[in-house]
């Protein structure tokens, strides 16, 4: 199973816009995607719920993990979404 870690680089850390836009890129590939804290539980990426209740920091590394066919690009658009500080285009 193809699996990836990031920093996320959103200032806030994962939570409210960038969780949503990353809860939103997940759906849209169409896979089961798991999200971990370092030493954490793996959850449903998919699930802003469950994205925003891990309490990700800035510069803190997750794991994103998905199965099927696609996996691997998925996973990289993913990685590149989080990369990135999401919450520089809200001062836009």
């Amino acid at each position: 199973m193809p699996q990836r870690t990031v920093a996320v680089a959103s200032r806030v850390g994962l939570h409210a816009r960038p969780a949503m836009l990353f809860t939103q890129a997940v759906a849209e590939t169409g896979l089961p995607v798991t999200i971990a804290r370092p030493g954490g539980e793996p959850v449903d990426a998919g699930s802003i719920l469950f994205v925003m209740s891990l309490g990700v920091p800035s510069g803190e590394e997750v794991t994103l993990t998905a199965e099927g066919e696609g996996a691997d690009a998925a996973l990289d658009s993913l990685v590149d979404l989080l990369a990135t500080d999401l919450d520089a285009e809200e001062a836009s």
